[in-house]
C-alpha cells in the first residue's frame, strides 16, 4: 500500500522530504564517490541559477517553482553537509 501512495505523490509533483535524498547520497559517499562530485550533482550551478532568473522575467508563473526547487536542493546540501562533517568527526573519534 505505501507503494501505491508513494507512486501517486510522484505522479502529483511532489519529492522525497530533503533528508530522504540527502541520505541517498550520503549513501554513494560512504561507497566510495567523490565528496566534490555529490555536491556538485546535489547544488544548482550558478549558470542555471541566472538562466532560470532571465525566465523569470518572461514567464512570471515560473518563478515559484524554480524558487522550491532551488531551496529543496539547498536543503538536500545542507543536510548531506551535515551527514558528512558529522562521519568524518565520528571516524576521526574512532582512531
Amino acid at each position: 500500500m505505501p507503494e501505491t501512495t508513494n507512486r501517486e505523490g510522484e505522479r502529483r509533483g511532489e519529492r522525497e522530504p530533503p533528508h530522504r535524498e540527502a541520505a541517498y547520497f550520503y549513501g554513494l559517499f560512504m561507497r566510495g564517490h567523490s565528496l566534490e562530485q555529490l555536491r556538485r550533482d546535489i547544488e544548482v550551478p550558478d549558470k542555471v541559477v541566472s538562466r532560470w532568473q532571465r525566465l523569470w522575467r518572461h514567464e512570471p508563473h515560473c518563478r515559484r517553482r524554480f524558487e522550491e526547487i532551488l531551496s529543496y536542493r539547498r536543503q538536500v546540501l545542507a543536510i548531506f553537509n551535515t551527514l558528512v562533517a558529522l562521519e568524518l568527526t565520528l571516524s576521526h573519534l574512532r582512531q
